[in-house]
């Protein structure tokens, strides 16, 4: 399935994507929320993917439940703290949990850099009492616009030093990166690492927009870039990895048959491309499930799925001391 030898790493996971559905329950009993149904098992289908979705916007409707009930700083905290906790029941050595503190605090008008600070102060608790590493990533959600995510990377840049990156996700197709130019500027003069959610519903040209325009180090689904030998041969020069996510790809209509992927394309050319769950409670899985997907349907070799996890730690936002580490961690378990 994956290499025991290896660190089980996943590093394209929305934190604000794996909200527990039972957590969602309650918090909406909790503050007396209104769901369209009554049952409990009437609501998985509304939070969780049953097969596939027509496209991505369709699929990124399913977690607005889960933040939908957001309605204090303690329930940020909470999520945060059980998102450590499934990572750990998940068996992960470590992890980078993406987040959007905008589309967090929006249901509820919470303030952006609280929730930001209420989301670390989960993380912190939750690595306290669970043997799992944790870097935190701030979401920039451009479906909600240029002016919003400046707010938004107001309040993450406010509590920089605890996050390793900052991300662009959302509404691909319809907020372009070029838009958004200004901000990673930003985050560039702070110091932080870049990566990109690009080529899931834009074409290659997003991707190399990305990376041009955006200075991405990493670009999360990428799935057009298979498209472009060019941008392939590029990624691979200049050690620009892919974030892939099967499942999520699949279910969000981005292809349309796990078993015609292009993460094999992408090794093939070089690219550092390894796997991720995405948003593992709306999906579905955890990231085993991915690697057994890699094994049965694309059929990975024992070496090729050992190299998988050994990009993943080559793409990490650790320092090369702290992935020496945790590799000698993992070998001496």
């Amino acid at each position: 399935m994956f290499s025991k030898e290896q660190p089980l790493i996943d590093l394209h996971r929305h934190l604000d994507g794996n909200i527990r559905p039972e957590t969602t329950w309650k918090l909406a009993q909790q503050h007396g929320i209104a769901l369209p149904v009554n049952d409990f098992a009437q609501f998985i289908p509304l939070v969780q993917i049953q097969k596939s979705e027509p496209d991505l916007m369709s699929f990124l409707k399913k977690l607005d439940w889960g933040v939908s009930v957001l309605k204090t700083l303690d329930d940020c905290k909470r999520i945060a703290f059980e998102n450590v906790e499934d990572a750990h029941n998940a068996g992960l050595d470590y992890a980078e949990l993406r987040f959007s503190p905008y589309y967090m605090s929006m249901a509820h008008n919470l303030p952006v850099a609280d929730v930001v600070a209420a989301v670390i102060d989960g993380i912190d608790a939750g690595v306290k009492q669970y043997t799992v590493k944790i870097n935190l990533i701030g979401i920039l959600s451009r479906t909600f616009g240029v002016e919003k995510c400046q707010q938004e990377l107001t309040g993450l840049l406010a509590h920089k030093n605890k996050l390793v990156a900052i991300d662009l996700a959302g509404d691909e197709y319809n907020y372009p990166g070029e838009l958004f130019v200004e901000h990673f500027n930003q985050v560039t003069d702070a110091g932080l690492h870049i990566t990109i959610h690009a080529g899931e519903a834009g074409d290659s040209s997003s991707v190399w927009q990305a990376i041009k325009g955006l200075r991405a180090e990493r670009i999360g689904h990428g799935v057009a870039s298979a498209q472009d030998p060019e941008l392939m041969a590029y990624m691979a020069a200049n050690n620009i990895s892919i974030e892939s996510c099967l499942t999520s790809n699949y279910q969000t209509g981005t292809v349309k048959n796990i078993a015609e992927h292009p993460i094999k394309t992408f090794m093939a050319h070089g690219v550092n491309v390894f796997l991720n769950t995405d948003d593992p409670a709306v999906e579905g899985i955890e990231l085993k499930h991915e690697f057994e997907l890699a094994k049965s349907l694309l059929k990975f070799s024992d070496s090729e799925i050992v190299q998988l996890q050994k990009n993943a730690l080559n793409a990490c936002f650790l320092s090369d001391a702290e992935k020496k580490s945790l590799q000698k961690t993992k070998c001496a378990k």
